[in-house]
């Protein structure tokens, strides 16, 4: 199994990247705040106002690490990466999967029922943890609710059906969003999934982890030689990484909504580290920032048990185990696609 190496996420505004002989070096104004040798990197993220000279560039390329650029909220500029050295002959067949609903369709069922399943996982495991019975037996509910749709969501006759399963899914988890937050109620209140731009605190945590979790979707996508732009569950739109897209939804209620529930439950956001724009937007401010990208790294390191492989993996390799594991179906070593289920 691929060692999980370290995603280094710069955000202090005005550092500047640069070479080191066979290291990454970061320098704010005249003072060096950090060397790391390059072969210990799985990727870089530059975070608004961040520079790279284009010696690091060039010797982050010739070491397979990808460079993304994003705006100081998490979205996307930009990415930087050396060749791709994916096989022409396993897009191609996925391409052509994708081309083909008869063949797509296994494939979205799969990814639309481990969606259900994970996020049933996430309210069941909050409702054990509440200590209120109202709001333990309105989780509840929604989790038997989700198991039905679950089910009819494996037995979908059409890709469209699948979609119209996981949008239902998603309406019913997310209106018993609030009902897991145990913090600070009144500085967290959730009225809703909103997005550019988040009206809440809430949603400007999830916008952001979410951001995080595409990041390394889309790295683990492209390091196996598939095309994170060419999905199933999600069309195919310019700019749009439709892949990653599909699986960010079995994967974001376990790695990302649970951090984000963790981080207020445990009252390590506060609504100070929060700024409200005219518009009505919620952005996070540095500190917090730099709080949840700390926490995120945290959680890559806990282990859990791949339910497929029956190895223990950390949850960092997880993107990258279900890229192989999509990849090794689309070139005929798998019957399906076994996606991840949480536990």
């Amino acid at each position: 199994m691929r060692k999980l190496l370290n995603t280094l996420h710069i955000m202090t505004q005005g550092a500047y990247l640069h070479r080191d002989g066979e290291t990454v070096a970061v320098k704010v104004g005249s003072e060096l705040k950090l060397r790391i040798p390059v072969h210990t990197l799985e990727g870089l993220v530059c975070w608004g106002q961040v520079s790279c000279s284009p010696p690091v560039l060039a010797l982050c390329c010739e070491h397979g690490v990808g460079i993304s650029f994003l705006t100081e909220q998490g979205r996307f500029l930009a990415r930087v990466q050396g060749p791709v050295n994916g096989n022409v002959l396993l897009r191609r067949q996925q391409y052509r999967i994708a081309d083909r609903e008869e063949l797509s369709l296994p494939l979205v069922r799969s990814i639309v029922t481990a969606k259900v399943a994970n996020s049933r996982t996430v309210l069941l495991r909050a409702a054990r943890e509440c200590f209120e019975p109202e709001r333990e037996a309105h989780l509840r509910e929604v989790a038997n609710r989700l198991s039905w749709v679950g089910i009819e969501a494996s037995r979908s006759t059409s890709i469209e059906e699948a979609r119209g399963h996981e949008g239902l899914a998603g309406q019913a988890y997310f209106s018993v969003f609030e009902s897991m937050i145990l913090g600070d109620r009144g500085a967290f209140p959730f009225g809703g999934r909103s997005r550019r731009p988040p009206l809440d605190r809430v949603n400007a945590l999830l916008s952001f982890v979410y951001a995080l979790l595409r990041h390394d979707i889309e790295s683990a996508l492209e390091s196996t030689g598939l095309d994170p732009a060419v999905g199933f569950l999600h069309t195919d739109r310019p700019g749009r990484p439709s892949l990653a897209l599909d699986m960010m939804e079995e994967l974001r209620s376990a790695l990302a909504d649970r951090l984000v529930l963790t981080l207020i439950n445990r009252r390590q956001v506060q609504a100070e580290g929060f700024t409200q724009q005219d518009g009505g937007g919620v952005l996070l401010e540095e500190p917090t920032r730099k709080c949840v990208v700390a926490a995120w790294q945290s959680r890559k390191q806990e282990e859990v048990e791949h339910p497929f492989l029956k190895e223990r993996i950390s949850l960092g390799l997880v993107p990258y185990t279900q890229a192989l594991l999509l990849a090794r179906h689309i070139r005929g070593g798998l019957d399906g696609y076994p996606a991840f289920l949480w536990r």
